[in-house]
């Protein structure tokens, strides 16, 4: 079984990712050249649903794992295993990604450990092998079609770390995926709500951004994400106000910061939905 933080998954229902940008294309060709790709991007700009939407496109296995500071070098690595009397060892997901040449996820690396970031590093430099000393100290090497894809959020977010220049050297194809135009992030929502009242999301939508502006100068706490105006436009569709819904989806989650947060956000919201 994987461990919670792992996944492994193949994906098969209708997309609903739009690729405003052509990042499907940069990764696509850096998997033809074998070099491993850095994804750059506040939460909620469509990181991950990006590298599933190519896994699935490729038809190939991914693997991933998301990266705190919980993450040990044995998730990533293995640990041995007792069995009717016999001493084995259980894989973690970096050794079989590498083995079976999948596709590998690394999830927010800017969050681990410097040790579990050195483990990270001996398998991506040129040789593509790891030696596995919590074992029997064989090497691992990987399969040519083995393909890293990482994702990091920016430094002003709570609990990520500077990568290493070494580290960061191993993805030299970097791609930084923002928040989308206004008009691309409407497409976006019409690909998961049917019908959708373009006048009202769109002030939804310039909301979302002006809380997110406000996010990135520090005088708010919390940038709301893209599966928020989607989450926003689907109440909308239910029958919910565009005030109300507004107030659920991106007002009250400033409450947790104190009156004067959730005040400051909820003016915001009356100055451009009415009293």
């Amino acid at each position: 079984m994987l461990d919670q933080s792992e996944q492994s998954v193949k994906g098969s229902e209708q997309s609903t990712y739009l690729d405003w940008n052509n990042s499907i294309g940069i990764i696509d060709k850096a998997f033809e050249k074998e070099l491993f790709v850095l994804i750059i991007g506040p939460k909620g700009t469509g990181k991950t649903s990006l590298v599933r939407e190519y896994a699935t496109q490729k038809s190939i296995e991914l693997k991933s794992i998301n990266f705190s500071l919980r993450t040990r070098e044995s998730h990533l690595i293995g640990t041995k295993n007792l069995i009717e009397g016999n001493i084995g060892f259980d894989e973690g997901i970096l050794v079989k990604s590498m083995r079976e040449g999948n596709i590998l996820y690394l999830d927010e690396i800017n969050a681990a450990e410097a040790d579990v970031l050195l483990r990270l590093d001996e398998a991506l430099d040129d040789r593509r092998q790891i030696v596995l000393k919590e074992s029997d100290g064989r090497v691992i090497k990987a399969k040519d079609s083995w393909f890293v894809i990482a994702t990091i959020n920016p430094l002003t977010q709570v609990g990520t770390k500077e990568l290493p220049p070494q580290l960061l050297s191993r993805f030299p194809v970097r791609i930084r995926l923002d928040y989308p135009p206004e008009d691309v992030e409407y497409q976006i929502i019409k690909k998961h709500v049917k019908n959708p009242t373009e006048s009202e999301v769109l002030l939804g939508i310039k909301l979302a951004n002006t809380l997110r502006q406000a996010s990135a100068v520090e005088e708010l706490y919390y940038s709301p994400s893209i599966r928020e105006t989607i989450a926003f436009a689907k109440l909308l569709e239910g029958g919910v106000s565009a005030k109300q819904s507004a107030k659920i989806v991106f007002g009250n989650v400033y409450s947790q910061w104190g009156n004067v947060e959730f005040q400051k956000v909820n003016d915001i919201i009356t100055s451009m939905f009415g009293s």
